[in-house]
């Protein structure tokens, strides 16, 4: 059964999809885990889908096609401008291949759109509709990923109801720790509503992080006190930043197969991916 990973803060501009993307790509590729992972799209702005099929790709696969998408998966009993007559998506039409590698490495892509958004304009009932989706694919899968859209809504309550953990990405920058206590108090309204459904911070991540500026330093002993507050535990691998991002997510290729990459952004995954792991026993 698959171990379900959201990734979400309520601060935006943190490199969520970025760390999405390439965490599962990790996983799957390398042959130290050689899962098969499927990423969630759950972001109305789609940029985990783009990063995975490159623009060209998301562009002919999904934008100009009639390929179900996440948002058909939450669309399935009503209608929405624009979208004509919908049905409850299969996997098999709605689940995209991005590569398969030789062994088990898999890796998937449950794409999103920018239509996703009328979803939260009529969200009545619809926040179970993800976990019921993704049950009858977890045999399928060792490790599902979630990249979340930074706001509370109903995408947030699907999220937290199809996972078993969260892992927060924090920019280590003025105000970095402004999204935490939102999502505390956003978890403790979700556990009191659902309490028949029980998820976890696994952990807090820095990412895009630089290590020079005295600012960074602050910002970081300021979120390691507020995690500290919350009893949540702060990863001791830093993602640093890196400009091959866009060249990778212009190509549809993680960091490790990016030209020019330094060698410590490839590293840093590897590390956070494996420290990962363990503390989620995957």
């Amino acid at each position: 059964m698959a171990k379900t990973v959201a990734l979400i803060n309520m601060k935006g501009g943190v490199g969520k999809s970025t760390l999405a993307v390439n965490l599962a790509w990790q996983f799957a590729a390398f042959t130290t885990w050689a899962k098969k992972v499927l990423v969630v799209d759950l972001d109305p702005q789609f940029n985990a889908s783009q990063y995975m099929l490159g623009a060209t790709g998301y562009a002919k696969q999904v934008a100009s096609t009639d390929r179900p998408t996440v948002w058909n998966i939450f669309e399935q009993r009503t209608r929405t401008p624009g979208s004509g007559s919908l049905k409850a998506p299969t996997p098999a039409d709605t689940i995209v291949n991005i590569v398969t590698y030789r062994g088990t490495g898999r890796l998937d892509l449950l794409p999103s759109r920018l239509e996703l958004a009328w979803s939260l304009k009529q969200p009545a009932e619809k926040e179970y509709l993800l976990s019921k989706f993704l049950k009858k694919v977890e045999s399928d899968y060792d490790l599902v990923v979630i990249d979340c859209a930074p706001t509370e809504s109903l995408l947030t309550t699907a999220a937290y109801l199809a996972s078993d953990f969260i892992v927060v990405p924090v920019k280590p920058e003025y105000l970095s720790t402004i999204g935490l206590p939102l999502l505390a108090r956003s978890l403790q309204e979700f556990h009191e509503h659902y309490d028949d459904h029980s998820v976890a911070v696994v952990g807090v991540v820095f990412n895009h992080a630089s290590n020079y500026a005295p600012e960074e330093t602050r910002s970081k002993r300021e979120v390691r006190t507020e995690a500290k507050r919350l009893g949540w535990h702060v990863f001791d691998c830093d993602i640093p930043f890196s400009r091959s991002y866009p060249k990778g997510a212009r190509e549809g290729r993680p960091i490790f197969r990016t030209s020019n990459a330094q060698t410590k952004q490839k590293t840093a995954f590897h590390i956070f991916a494996q420290q990962l792991a363990r503390r989620i026993s995957l």
